[in-house]
């Protein structure tokens, strides 16, 4: 799962990476804009992994193959009427990033360009959540990996194609992140019917469309989904607020961005399997499971943590040459560089809790810490820092990603003494 989790950021990087080298910090922006707004309509969508993960994961844990068959038809059904949704409101979003980012003209035509055709792997981006959630949900650690190496493969080979050969610019790496897409859905249904005829699921399973466990799906979703809108509040926050600093830093954040999704795909990694333990201990009642899945989990994300600050620390001047060769971005952005070098220690724990509760189904205790979280950690912040401009806002994040842990934490504290975790 780390593996496979490593591979996303690729498509950002590589995206940054060849857009990065076009000459001009104008396409960088661009992309850095529109890109944003496609992460946040996704990852807002990201509920339909988490739930169904955390779900499948439970009826794994009871055996209970029925279920696990009515749960991946449930959840496909609402990513297609969430992806349709997104699709349907796309002219009115783009009116919103003109007025969000404040950004120039040139910066603006590139954003649109963007995402006027990204928008349209809606469909396919958000079923694949749900069959990867399902996959970890089922343990079946292979699937994710397979999933998005052909995701990423197909998307670097047409990405350099299109934008380096074809000379598409923007268009070139929106079109190629489109096609990836769509190729890993087919790819993902074969590996999920493929998956169930060899666990014995019956995908067929009658009466699957219950209005009765579609509004139990709801109601868990409703919760992640606040917790999602209001972390990509904080991360658009970033973007917007940079492009008001200006296209260079907005380049800049755009750039180190990259780093921190590198460090939170990467630590998702062992919260997806904490997900996928967590849940199952919980379908078996096993309390001292769930305990020693969570200790283990966190030993890991320490480990890691660690690793990668260092990494940050000899390597991060190399690597913001590697995304860009525009003087004035390289320079910003290693200007900023050690605020990307504490965060993944400063965020470790917030990941790997994440990845407790979802295994727990405890989407209301998520929400709660991410609302705490965001206004005192992210915004309170970075108001009173506000005069720091763009040090306030890497100020504001590293302040938000610790909060998130600690409260997460302090809640698992609290359930475990009090012999709630399989409530």
């Amino acid at each position: 799962m780390i593996l496979s989790n490593i591979t996303v950021p690729l498509l950002g990087i590589v995206d940054t990476a060849v857009i990065g080298h076009l000459g001009s910090a104008h396409y960088l922006a661009g992309i850095a804009l529109g890109s944003t707004v496609i992460s946040i309509l996704f990852w807002l969508a990201g509920f339909l992994r988490m739930s169904t993960t955390g779900l499948v994961a439970q009826a794994y844990g009871q055996n209970n193959l029925t279920q696990l068959a009515a749960l991946l038809k449930r959840s496909l059904l609402l990513a297609a009427f969430v992806a349709l949704a997104l699709i349907a409101f796309s002219p009115l979003i783009k009116q919103a990033i003109s007025f969000l980012s404040g950004a120039n003209s040139e910066v603006l035509a590139q954003a649109y360009q963007y995402f006027s055709i990204r928008i349209f792997s809606a469909p396919a981006a958000l079923c694949n959540l749900v069959l990867l959630g399902w996959m970890l949900g089922v343990h079946y650690g292979r699937g994710p990996f397979y999933l998005l190496l052909v995701t990423n493969i197909t998307n670097i080979v047409l990405d350099i194609y299109f934008v380096v050969y074809l000379d598409w610019a923007v268009a070139g790496a929106a079109w190629a992140s489109l096609i990836a897409d769509y190729c890993a859905l087919a790819f993902a249904l074969l590996l999920v019917i493929k998956l169930a005829k060899r666990q014995g699921v019956a995908l067929s399973v009658p009466n699957w469309l219950s209005i009765s466990k579609m509004t139990e799906l709801l109601s868990l979703n409703r919760d992640i989904f606040i917790r999602s809108l209001i972390l990509q509040l904080c991360f658009s926050f970033m973007t917007f607020y940079g492009a008001r600093l200006g296209e260079t830093t907005l380049a800049a954040n755009a750039v180190l961005l990259n780093f921190l999704m590198l460090v939170s795909f990467a630590l998702d990694g062992i919260a997806y399997a904490s997900e996928a333990k967590v849940g199952q201990a919980k379908g078996q009642q096993s309390v001292n499971n769930i305990r020693l899945w969570v200790k283990i989990s966190v030993f890991w994300g320490m480990l890691f943590g660690v690793l990668y600050s260092v990494f940050f620390a000899v390597f991060g001047s190399a690597i913001i040459k590697l995304l860009t060769n525009v003087p004035e971005v390289i320079e910003a952005a290693t200007n900023y560089l050690p605020w990307v070098i504490v965060l993944p220690m400063l965020a470790m724990s917030c990941f790997l809790f994440d990845g407790v509760f979802v295994g727990l189904t405890r989407a209301k205790n998520m929400r709660n810490s991410m609302i705490l979280s965001a206004a005192v950690g992210f915004f309170g912040v970075f108001w009173v820092f506000i005069e720091w401009q763009n040090n306030a806002l890497w100020l504001a994040m590293s302040c938000f990603m610790f909060m998130r842990g600690v409260t997460l934490i302090i809640k698992y504290l609290q359930l475990k003494a009090t012999n709630q975790l399989l409530d």
